[in-house]
């Protein structure tokens, strides 16, 4: 495995009760005596990266655990575009682009995996169902999430320590399912979140009591020798439940340390519903981790959702992930350049992966380099045309492949139209003749946007609107 470094080293686990465990590590030794339910927990002395060590855990009897090494760890997490893998597998046609040449490629001893398996719980769980701990090879890397290991081995790479990714991940869930419940009760704003449940939870208990009869009766008939036509065991609905894969899936891993989380999810969020809350509640999910964690503001990486032709509320959602970025220590890859219209999976996961990683790089690590494209400011309306500043655009602005595009404008109906843009020094100037006294600017704002700024350093400008959220 791969333990964080410079904190401290927390160990816990079961024991008779009474029962006294020593524990050693890296010359450190420290004892407890499990409580009356027979839990125990210690803490040793943070150390620097290294490794491999061994780990001792003596009671009545004793486990030991080898090649440990100390580094940095990641929490990747999401929904299916984080589990994209890197190969072929049951539940996936393809993998990532040039996928056999960067699965041969992957030999890194010091990178390593843990696979979170797919679990839901009403109630938040202490252990979790898990793969064992594993080396990067191309076999460990084929199931793994590309994104994960794509950021993975290049902060391996440029920082040379060893790095831990711990992928904990469902395709198809909302954010609602990954926060906890207090959090999610805790804010009157996210009622709507439970009431759009409420409903569904009634007839999903009856279908999993039905699914269950269906089950025992077919395991019944096996047992006796018969070939029972296989029944239809489709996905429980509770995978989607507020809170439920938080308690299954994120709950165990609070008390691990970590140095840090990616994350990539929003497409099952972008219903006309759901979307214009989900700002709400992202932020709550990210500021309730921190909490569950209890180290403080952790860099919270995630991707913004990519371009995809779709009837749902995708800008929204991005320009919600855009304006998260007011927490302390968030970073966001966009990634509307490198998606796929036809497919909400796109298979290019090694720009996703480098764009965390620049994140990570600057905000986690101290490089002083570039880790993002330009990110609206504000906008000064001046003699019929919208002046427009961005953060994130020292190096210049570009306007990829030819005229810039993308700009729309509204006056103080909110009703926008198609805009000409150019791009002045460090601005961008958009105007119509339509709107001859703008009050609003907005830029990629569709699910599969035609636009093309960048800054010199070749990434991408964020969609976003300077209308206020949820004015029109």
């Amino acid at each position: 495995m791969v333990i964080q470094r410079d904190k401290p080293v927390h160990l816990w686990g079961n024991a008779d009760p009474q029962e006294q465990v020593d524990v050693e590590f890296r010359g450190n030794r420290a004892s407890a005596v499990a409580d009356a339910l027979g839990q125990w927990s210690v803490y040793l002395p943070p150390g620097a990266a290294g490794g491999p060590f061994d780990l001792t855990i003596q009671g009545k009897n004793q486990i030991a655990f080898h090649d440990i090494l100390v580094g940095d760890v990641w929490v990747a997490s999401g929904q299916s575009n984080m589990e994209f893998p890197m190969g072929l597998n049951h539940s996936w046609r393809f993998g990532v682009n040039n996928m056999d040449a960067e699965i041969a490629k992957a030999k890194y001893p010091l990178l390593r995996l843990f696979h979170v398996d797919m679990q839901h719980a009403e109630y938040p769980m202490a252990d979790a169902e898990a793969r064992t701990w594993t080396a990067v090879t191309p076999e460990s890397v084929a199931d793994f999430s590309a994104v994960a290991y794509f950021f993975g081995s290049e902060i391996l790479e440029r920082e040379n320590i060893p790095v831990g990714l711990i992928e904990s991940d469902v395709g198809g869930t909302p954010a609602e399912a990954w926060t906890s419940m207090d959090a999610l009760t805790a804010d009157a704003a996210l009622m709507p979140v439970l009431a759009a449940w409420a409903p569904q939870a009634d007839g999903e208990v009856a279908r999993q009591q039905k699914v269950a009869l269906m089950r025992r009766a077919y395991q019944e008939a096996v047992s006796q020798g018969a070939q029972p036509k296989p029944y239809d065991d489709p996905r429980s609905a509770f995978f989607s439940a507020p809170a439920q894969l938080f308690n299954a899936m994120i709950a165990p891993l609070t008390p691990f340390p970590i140095r840090g989380v990616i994350w990539y999810q929003g497409e099952s969020n972008t219903g006309k519903a759901r979307a214009p809350i989900y700002g709400r509640l992202f932020q709550t999910m990210i500021t309730d981790w921190r909490k569950q964690w209890g180290q403080g503001d952790f860099p919270f990486l995630f991707v913004q959702i990519a371009n995809f032709n779709s009837s749902d509320d995708w800008a929204t959602v991005r320009d919600a992930q855009r304006r998260t970025l007011s927490l302390a220590n968030t970073g966001m890859a966009v990634t509307v350049d490198v998606g796929d219209a036809t497919n909400v999976h796109p298979r290019d996961k090694q720009d996703v992966g480098h764009r965390l990683a620049l994140w990570a790089r600057a905000l986690s690590y101290g490089e002083h380099i570039e880790d993002s494209g330009p990110l609206f400011r504000q906008a000064v309306p001046e003699k019929g045309q919208m002046h427009v500043w961005f953060d994130h655009a020292g190096s210049g602005l570009v306007a990829k492949g030819g005229d810039l595009t993308g700009f729309e404008l509204a006056g103080s109906d909110g009703v926008f139209v198609s805009a000409a843009a150019a791009i002045e020094g460090d601005t961008v100037v958009v105007s119509s003749p339509g709107i001859p006294a703008p009050v609003y600017v907005r830029y990629g704002w569709a699910s599969n946007p035609q636009c093309n700024l960048f800054n010199a350093d070749g990434l991408p400008a964020s969609p976003f609107t300077s209308a206020p959220i949820n004015l029109f």
